[in-house]
């Protein structure tokens, strides 16, 4: 409401305050906090808390001030500033190439200050961001037209490359799956579709010849044998496996994981958190995390399905596929499902960018969820 020149806080949107959405993401979050202490902990429970875990706790804390901040600005303001963030985050992901953080044979993280960020995360949004913008003007009854597809296909190209080039194929790929996604949502036609499949088939055997490397060729080659490298390549998936199927049905206990205490599982804390807690916790915790990521998800896309304009829709979708095709990712790859790829299971795996970009997200779709039924 205005009342003179002062904006006064419309309270129909607290009473709208999407708490059902807010308790499923407070609970993930515990419960990676909990299974975090135990990666970072397991053969030393009497030990100090552990550098990682605290931090784990400030990022999380932190995004909980982020969710609030951005559930406070109209999200359709987040159209007209879409394209201003992707111009931003394409020129983080230019200054990783340039001054970036070399680790393990890769530049993917930008120290600024004391913090150390990964700006390929948040390059996730910004692209979801700039494709609802372009599809929400775009988006037509019979399919999006070949020369409207233009424009988000450049959009996707240019992260994409700045991001592979790092190298993190992972996270590029994860990118083009988003953007699939999206435009299968907004609809394209049928021949436009079916000429997007061919190109894409046709260009497997060229990226594998000319465009993987060789550690990364040999990742899909651990995959479909992991015993041709048992020790080298295939270790990761080998060593997940035999965690998630020592874990059985109830698990061997909080902190009694013998993979991860004894150091067996590597990445424990990151990329294969989910192994440890198969292990400690068993099918019925993996089965409880994966039954709050599926209300989530289930909650993302009804928020994107009710939803009155078309911005705010595709946007909660975006948001929502984005955390879908991480689980998915994330699992295929720790039960030897997918090449290891490096994709964090979110708001459970260890990493600050990681966090802030997804509960960006949520505080994303609380913001569309909150305005459903006030017109601002």
């Amino acid at each position: 409401m205005m009342f003179g020149t002062v904006t006064v806080f419309d309270r129909r949107l607290i009473e709208n305050f999407d708490w059902g959405l807010m308790s499923i993401t407070s609970m993930i979050g515990l419960l990676g906090l909990g299974v975090l202490y135990s990666a970072v902990n397991a053969g030393d429970p009497g030990g100090a808390m552990h550098a990682l875990f605290q931090k784990q706790i400030i990022w999380i804390a932190g995004s909980f001030v982020i969710v609030l901040v951005s559930i406070s600005i109209p999200y359709k303001l987040f159209d007209r500033g879409s394209f201003i963030f992707y111009i931003i985050c394409i020129g983080l992901l230019v200054a990783v190439l340039l001054f970036g953080k070399h680790v393990a044979g890769a530049r993917r993280w930008l120290a600024l200050g004391p913090i150390t960020m990964q700006p390929s995360e948040l390059m996730k949004l910004s692209l979801i961001f700039a494709l609802a913008s372009v599809y929400s003007n775009t988006v037509s009854e019979s399919g999006i037209p070949f020369r409207h597809l233009i424009k988000p296909a450049l959009l996707l190209l240019l992260p994409f490359t700045l991001i592979a080039l790092q190298p993190d194929l992972g996270t590029a790929l994860l990118l083009l799956f988003i953007a699939a996604s999206m435009t299968l949502f907004v609809k394209v036609k049928k021949s436009v579709f079916f000429s997007c499949v061919i190109a894409a088939l046709s260009a497997v055997p060229i990226a594998w010849m000319f465009l993987l490397k060789d550690y990364q060729k040999g990742r899909v080659l651990t995959f479909l044998n992991p015993d041709r490298d048992p020790l080298g390549a295939g270790y990761h998936i080998i060593q997940s496996k035999i965690a998630i199927g020592s874990g059985m049905v109830s698990g061997k206990g909080f902190l009694k994981g013998t993979q991860n205490a004894l150091a067996f599982l590597p990445e424990q804390h990151t990329d294969f958190i989910l192994s440890v807690l198969a292990e400690e916790w068993g099918l019925i915790g993996c089965c409880v995390l994966l039954f709050l990521y599926f209300m989530l998800l289930l909650w993302g896309l009804n928020i994107s399905y009710c939803c009155r304009d078309m911005f705010g829709s595709i946007l909660a979708f975006g948001v929502t596929i984005m955390i879908f095709w991480q689980i998915f990712i994330n699992i295929g790859m720790v039960m030897g499902l997918m090449p290891v790829v490096g994709v964090p299971l979110p708001l459970v795996s260890y990493g600050g960018s990681s966090v802030v970009t997804n509960m960006i997200g949520i505080g994303v779709l609380l913001n569309i969820s909150m305005r459903r039924f006030v017109m601002v």
